[in-house]
């Protein structure tokens, strides 16, 4: 009788796990209240396992859907496959948007004296227009989102320190990754994904950066480097030119395909002093809004 009656008082607590705060429709009703805080989706991601799963499963994505929607759509539909996988998952997606990752350390083609940590932002932008200028000619055809870099007073140089960042929708059947693999590019042995901890290529090592690369960001030709890790995401750094030497950058002729400014400027250069990019969103672009 004991027994029975112990199964008995169990089972609510079983037909109850799924309620409250663990109720998918309650909790995504409860985030789109909140209009899909990052800080709130970080902090409910970090109470137990339960709610860090239904984060991975479920929460990242929402969150990515509703802030980005035309950017997620595509990269859902990455290589025009429905139900696409997105590479690395929707977690780190959220993290890319989100998050600047800073200069850690030196690598074998940009060097740094000083580290500069990584930061959320308040405000990002990322474009299709701009993610053209970051690729390979032969590679155009590849959608790529980028981001405007943003902006590090670095210590010892004059010119600030660029940080930026990207996606590739469809990066497994992209005409980059086939490069990549075609030159037989090495990956980094020092270097990860900050977003989701994947190796990566570096595209100066495999020679695949377009000049077109340092005119959108507003950079010296040489002086930046990225890396595209095995998930499709970007990351990079590079040298910000003084604003009063910008009239330069556009004169190159020889431009390894043309150069695909949208009216942005040579990179457009974010704001300083609050680390984030006051852009005004144009037809593709999507605008990230932080916390």
């Amino acid at each position: 009788m004991a027994t029975s009656q112990r199964v008995r008082h169990n089972l609510p607590y079983e037909s109850t796990s799924n309620s409250g705060i663990f109720n998918e429709r309650i909790l995504v009703l409860v985030f789109e209240s909140m209009n899909w805080d990052l800080h709130a989706v970080c902090a409910a991601a970090a109470v137990n396992q339960k709610l860090r799963a239904v984060a991975k499963r479920l929460l990242w994505r929402e969150l990515c859907r509703h802030r980005v929607p035309r950017m997620a759509a595509e990269l859902a539909n990455g290589g025009g496959v429905s139900g696409a996988k997105i590479g690395g998952g929707w977690a780190a997606l959220a993290k890319l948007l989100f998050y600047c990752c800073g200069c850690q350390q030196s690598t074998r083609h940009f060097l740094v004296r000083c580290q500069e940590p990584g930061h959320f932002m308040k405000e990002s932008r990322f474009s299709k227009t701009s993610g053209r200028s970051f690729l390979a000619k032969r590679c155009r055809g590849d959608v790529l989102y980028m981001s405007d870099p943003c902006e590090h007073s670095a210590k010892g140089s004059n010119d600030d320190l660029g940080v930026y960042r990207g996606v590739f929708s469809g990066f497994v059947r992209s005409r980059t990754r086939a490069c990549l693999i075609g030159r037989q590019a090495q990956l980094e042995d020092r270097v990860q994904c900050p977003y989701c901890g994947a190796r990566v290529w570096s595209m100066t090592a495999a020679r695949m950066v377009p000049k077109t690369a340092a005119r959108r960001l507003g950079s010296h030709d040489g002086g930046l480097e990225y890396f595209v890790c095995i998930n499709g995401h970007l990351h990079g750094t590079c040298w910000l030119v003084p604003l009063s030497s910008d009239d330069h950058l556009g004169n190159d002729d020889d431009d390894d395909g043309g150069s695909d400014d949208d009216g942005g400027g040579g990179g457009g250069r974010g704001d300083e002093g609050n680390r984030s990019h006051a852009c005004t969103s144009s037809t593709g672009d999507d605008v990230v809004m932080g916390s």
